[in-house]
């Protein structure tokens, strides 16, 4: 019998059953260049495949070519078939079952320069003005809807879902927010249901009868002055289900204001924080719904199954740290799991730096990488010794380990962790700590020899004479000197934050950047 007996009981909709009720939701990895799907975005859908979710949502996917971000996936021209068709393929030979996101960007394809941008009424935007889209465009977009669903099929897809969230062009249809029309796509409810509804039907004049359609949307809207209630969603959803939209996939969040940290919601926002909201629309609609947001956990997966909060759980970033999720969990090795810990460093950071090619993780130096950084057994095992406990020398330890090397690891300090250690003393930061204190824990079921209080000198390389080094003593900060900086009642961010300082009364911050700001607020608490 699975740990966890709800999360991996299996789920049949219309014509497809899944294994479980796990979902790695759609998202934006950048692994596509050109539109394409590659082999670096198949390798990363097989390993969480393999790793025993249920359903992988492989990408977000304009249907629009004009509109079509260039990292971004897309079925807006038949040349995108044979890709699409190689990752299902794929996915289904590990064991999984494919679906597909179905998304036109709306305003959000203002952030790329030469792709068009549809919103539903003139909005200023930078130093001019978008135009609202015309019914003729709307027309084209909704046929634009069906024949990637079409697509979609063609590849293979076990099932569709519609982005309908996160202001893309159907939210923005839906939310009087944005939608300011005076024709029949604005003003009431109804008629803000219009657009959607017509992408439904058309994407079902597309699909076997037996496919099931998913649907994202959010919530409600947060900080958007005339934005939707989750009554008005609820609404909505039931306008959706009786168009042929099977499950609610109950998001969050808008790129238009702060209540974007609910999209891709950081270790500031409580687990399950949106888990109620799904709770109040599968209560009210009578649909099955998926519960997505700060989900990062098995028990917390199970609970909200058990207590009636959602049919599936969407864990996405949890999985991006571990692949394995879903087979530790179901073997009741959960603590071998990689949390993910909220730090938005990598899956998020990387849709803001242009810099960066594609999504990362912190925790998992795999991503993106998992046929050239998948593990073999080495050829001629050799002594190494890692000079450094911080995440870095943890993770370079125990890969040795797991290979065959014998890993010494060696660290100055009284505890492994490093900077993570130092960084998880801040305000709500605590998940930093704990995802430290679990790599040592990791480290020493792989058998590295650990050493704490032993910092790494000639005499100590003489004496273990190892075949290699590793250098992972991290970095420190730089001194500031000031005049006065040797009087007692003058400390250091770090030795506040380590606890090993403790000013009191009337305290000057001196730096205003991150550090100061935590330091600032943890004297404040």
């Amino acid at each position: 019998m699975a740990a966890y007996p709800k999360l991996f009981s299996p789920i049949k909709i219309r014509g497809l059953e899944l294994r479980n009720r796990i979902v790695m939701p759609g998202m934006g990895t950048l692994f596509m260049k050109d539109r394409v799907v590659n082999d670096r975005l198949i390798d990363y859908h097989v390993a969480r495949a393999r790793g025993g979710t249920g359903l992988n949502v492989v990408e977000v996917s304009n249907v629009h070519g004009p509109s079509s971000p260039p990292r971004y996936g897309s079925l807006a021209e038949d040349r995108f078939i044979a890709g699409y068709r190689r990752l299902t393929d794929a996915i289904h030979k590990a064991g999984g079952k494919a679906g597909v996101f179905l998304w036109q960007p709306g305003i959000v394809a203002g952030t790329f320069l030469g792709v068009q941008v549809i919103v539903p009424s003139d909005m200023p935007f930078g130093d001019t003005v978008l135009p609202g889209a015309g019914v003729a465009l709307l027309d084209e977009i909704v046929e634009c809807y069906g024949q990637a669903a079409r697509r979609a099929v063609e590849a293979g897809m076990d099932c569709l879902e519609l982005h309908g969230a996160h202001n893309y062009l159907l939210h923005s249809f839906m939310t009087a927010a944005m939608n300011r029309r005076t024709d029949e796509y604005g003003g009431s409810l109804e008629n803000r249901a219009r657009l959607p509804l017509r992408v439904i039907r058309e994407i079902r004049k597309h699909m076997p009868e037996d496919m099931p359609l998913f649907m994202r949307v959010d919530a409600h809207d947060d900080y958007l002055e005339n934005g939707l209630t989750v009554e008005d969603m609820i609404e909505f959803c039931k306008l959706f289900g009786a168009a042929g939209v099977d499950v609610i996939d109950v998001s969050r969040g808008n790129t238009l204001t702060n209540a974007l940290k609910y999209e891709v919601p950081s270790l500031d926002i409580p687990y399950a924080f949106n888990a109620d909201n799904a709770a109040r629309i599968r209560e009210a609609t009578g649909l099955l719904v998926m519960a997505v947001g700060r989900i990062n956990g098995a028990q917390l997966g199970e609970s909200l199954l058990e207590k009636g909060k959602a049919d599936l759980v969407g864990m996405g970033r949890v999985q991006i740290t571990d692949p394995e999720f879903c087979n530790k969990a179901r073997e009741g090795r959960a603590t071998e799991i990689l949390r993910c810990m909220g730090c938005n460093q990598g899956c998020f950071d990387a849709h803001m730096n242009p810099a960066m090619p594609h999504i990362t993780c912190v925790r998992n130096p795999a991503v993106g990488k998992e046929r050239e950084y998948a593990l073999s057994a080495a050829a001629q095992p050799k002594t190494v010794l890692v000079a450094g406990g911080g995440l870095a020398g943890m993770e370079a330890a125990t890969v040795l380990a797991q290979r065959g090397h014998r890993a010494i690891l060696c660290e100055a300090a009284d505890a492994l962790g490093g900077q993570f250690l130092l960084a998880g003393q801040a305000p709500r930061k605590g998940e930093m700590k704990a995802a430290a204190r679990h790599k040592g824990l990791l480290a020493k079921q792989a058998g590295v020899d650990i050493r704490l209080n032993t910092a790494v000198t000639p005499a100590l390389l003489e004496e273990l004479r190892p075949d290699a080094v590793v250098n992972a003593v991290g970095a420190g900060a730089d001194p500031v000197v000031i005049a006065g900086d040797s009087q007692a009642n003058v400390c250091r961010a770090d030795a506040v934050l380590a606890g090993t300082a403790s000013p009191g009364g009337r305290v000057a911050v001196i730096g205003g950047g991150v550090v100061g700001l935590e330091v600032a607020e943890l004297l404040a608490e």
